[in-house]
């Protein structure tokens, strides 16, 4: 099944302040109103050199040590022409890196244009690359999915199936063999990259679970802080079903499955659920089979050649 996030996320200017421990330079009057939706950030080298065609308004500008000595060597009038045009484009944010000199001409233009400036000790790549990683994630297209997500063996392990079927039985005996929660009932996804998926729990609801007939516990009161987790990425999809008689299920294991999440194909499998199978171990032993074949090893193929290999032998003795 596929799906899609059409909904556009935003962090506030003030997060990011925060986040970072940025410096005011310039701090204008509705710096609570701006918000940034962009994840990509830019160095206005070209713009400082006049070039604006393709220019996105709405990243983060980042000055660094190379446009700062470009500047140095410019008149005071040709700076302040420079970020005038800059500052005109209504950009959200501009950050000075290394804890450089803020020229004069800065802190004039974005007064006047309302435009706000910070400072951070950071270096240029250590910055923009903290600052990424952090928009990637706060921006993230996301969807919700009724689930459990528990991290096995270090591999994010989502059981998908309707309710009743044992996803949070499941998942307390796991967290009994040492391994940890990270959402039950609602799992919040978010595409963090082209190739991964992130998941976490809502906060409201976060390190709880519900057990029919229990009611609802705190995992991090019962088992310890070690029993939980705020997110992880999800490695395996686990669809979880009732077993029904006369259904032929996988059991090579030679085919490969995938769930589409927000665009991204994650190995799955479908898991027939019965009294008498142990859950938790099914799950542990599909995330440390779904290791190995990520390390390269796929236990069905290996049988496969080994009997395709033995026929072979018979053959050629006949």
């Amino acid at each position: 099944m596929s799906e899609k996030s059409d909904i556009m996320y935003f962090v506030t200017l003030k997060e990011i302040v925060d986040r970072f421990k940025l410096e005011w330079i310039n701090r204008p009057k509705n710096c609570s109103e701006i918000k940034i939706s962009s994840n990509e950030v830019n160095r206005p080298g070209m713009q400082i050199a006049g070039f604006y065609d393709y220019f996105d308004a709405n990243r983060i500008q980042i000055l660094g040590m190379v446009e700062h000595k470009y500047l140095e060597h410019q008149s005071s009038n040709d700076r302040k022409g420079v970020f005038n045009q800059l500052f005109s484009k209504q950009i959200p944010l501009l950050v000075v890196t290394r804890d450089l000199e803020i020229f004069p001409e800065i802190s004039e233009t974005a007064k006047e244009n309302s435009v706000a400036v910070c400072r951070t000790s950071l270096s240029t790549s250590e910055f923009m690359s903290a600052l990424i990683a952090f928009l990637n994630t706060s921006l993230a297209p996301r969807i919700t999915r009724h689930g459990v997500l528990v991290e096995v063996y270090g591999e994010g392990v989502l059981l998908l199936g309707e309710s009743g079927v044992g996803k949070s039985e499941a998942a307390v005996e796991l967290l009994k063999r040492g391994h940890r929660l990270v959402a039950d009932d609602a799992v919040e996804i978010k595409k963090v990259s082209a190739i991964s998926l992130v998941g976490s729990a809502p906060e409201i609801i976060r390190h709880f679970i519900e057990i029919r007939g229990i009611g609802i516990i705190d995992v991090k009161q019962l088992f310890g802080m070690g029993a939980v987790k705020d997110s992880e990425k999800i490695d395996l999809v686990l669809n979880l079903e009732p077993w029904v008689d006369g259904k032929h299920y996988d059991r090579l294991g030679l085919v490969n499955e995938y769930t589409n999440i927000l665009g991204i194909e994650i190995p799955s499998l479908v898991v027939p659920v019965k009294p008498g199978r142990n859950l938790a171990i099914i799950v542990e032993v599909a995330a440390m089979n779904n290791r190995q074949k990520r390390m390269g090893y796929n236990a069905a193929e290996a049988l496969n050649q080994r009997l395709i290999k033995g026929m072979g032998k018979s053959i050629y003795q006949e």
